[in-house]
């Protein structure tokens, strides 16, 4: 028989070729003879570097970044041998750097992200694949902007303070020293939301809360942003705060489109792509995939369920080991997913449980392997 494996990581607990490693063990305790192809998977969120780079072999970059307030932090990005280098926003302006008494996401910069971009550049890449996710800010990315070379100034032509709730002082745009490798470089951005920028389904209400803001911050930072957007409409003869996804990431979507001339694209979508997924599926048996908790929320652009709509082109069943199963996740049975299991071996803490995923990965793996033996046994 041939399996494919094509989980995403278990946040806190195991990487995503971790976690496709041990239901291989699992699964071989039964079908020890089996062809089984391991896919790693991520959504274009954190994971996305170590994913690309564990299937394709590609070289792991490490530098020293400002973090959210401006911190030094040590972020990473990876290179692919076609010359693209992909790049994790949260690796250097995630929210994990930033502890949860000290956020302030008004302050908040996005440019240690651009530093990725820019040691990019520097690579000489050609592709830059910029996934979207786990943001600590809410700038409009005019921090990853500013790294760039763009200069964001208030009325007296000074440069603006980071974060964005200085941008309710923006006057002007001077887009001179704006790198110019750029223009020749695709970049092809990762997310799997579509709000607009500004207003009650834009960054500042969503995804503000969550980083730390208050019903006033959101307030603030939701005009500030819209005073953005007008400048940027004016400077450029364009308006994109409407544009599905410029809300992502607190705005960065926006400044990458707008700026950037970026391809949005799924996440899932595009990882699947480069790594091959629907060829591997091709003539499999089954599909086995996962992620730390599979609700609702899955649908909209989460690992499990986009393998499996590639998964029900080819015609092969799909099955989801995770770590738990939240409100309404048997929606995502309309989705191609056929069955659903918790790793959860009964009543245990978080902590605990993150301590023995990869334990409980093997034992649920053996478990559906019995069950899929039994099953053609039958026949």
């Amino acid at each position: 028989m041939k399996l494919v494996i094509a989980p995403d990581s278990f946040k806190e607990s195991l990487s995503a070729p971790e976690v496709a490693q041990a239901i291989a063990e699992g699964w071989r305790e039964v079908f020890p003879s089996a062809a089984i192809e391991l896919k790693p998977m991520a959504d274009g969120g954190e994971g996305t570097v170590d994913a690309l780079l564990a299937a394709t072999g590609g070289q792991r970059r490490e530098m020293t970044v400002q973090g959210p307030l401006g911190q030094p932090v040590p972020a990473h990005w990876g290179w692919l041998e076609d010359d693209t280098a992909v790049i994790e926003m949260a690796a250097a302006s995630g929210l994990h750097w930033v502890p949860k008494g000290q956020r302030d996401v008004k302050r908040a910069s996005s440019y240690g992200t651009g530093e990725l971009i820019k040691a990019a550049l520097d690579e000489g890449a050609r592709r830059i694949i910029l996934g979207l996710g786990g943001s600590a800010t809410n700038d409009g990315g005019t921090g990853l902007l500013s790294a760039l070379g763009v200069q964001f100034l208030d009325e007296h032509d000074q440069p603006l303070m980071p974060g964005g709730a200085a941008l309710a002082s923006l006057t002007r745009i001077d887009l001179s020293q704006l790198d110019r490798r750029l223009a020749t470089v695709r970049i092809e951005v990762a997310a799997d939301v579509n709000n607009p920028l500004c207003g009650i389904h834009g960054a500042s209400h969503i995804f503000g809360p969550q980083k730390g803001a208050t019903p006033d911050d959101v307030a603030v930072l939701d005009a500030a942003l819209g005073h953005y957007a007008q400048v940027v409409a004016c400077a450029l003869s364009e308006d994109h705060r409407n544009f599905p996804g410029a809300g992502a990431a607190g705005g960065l979507g926006f400044a990458a489109k707008a700026f950037l001339n970026a391809r949005f694209r799924p996440g899932i979508e595009l990882v699947a792509e480069i790594l091959g997924l629907a060829e591997a599926i091709r003539g499999a048996d089954l599909v086995i995939t996962g992620e730390g908790q599979l609700d609702h929320q899955s649908l909209h652009g989460k690992t499990p369920v986009g393998v499996a709509k590639i998964a029900r082109e080819a015609g092969v069943p799909v099955v989801a080991l995770v770590g738990s199963l939240g409100e309404r996740y048997q929606q995502v049975y309309d989705s191609g997913i056929e069955a659903a299991f918790s790793l959860a071996p009964g009543p245990i803490t978080l902590e605990r449980a993150c301590q023995t995923a990869a334990q409980e990965l093997r034992a649920r793996s053996t478990d559906l392997a019995r069950f899929w033996r039994l099953a053609r046994q039958s026949r």
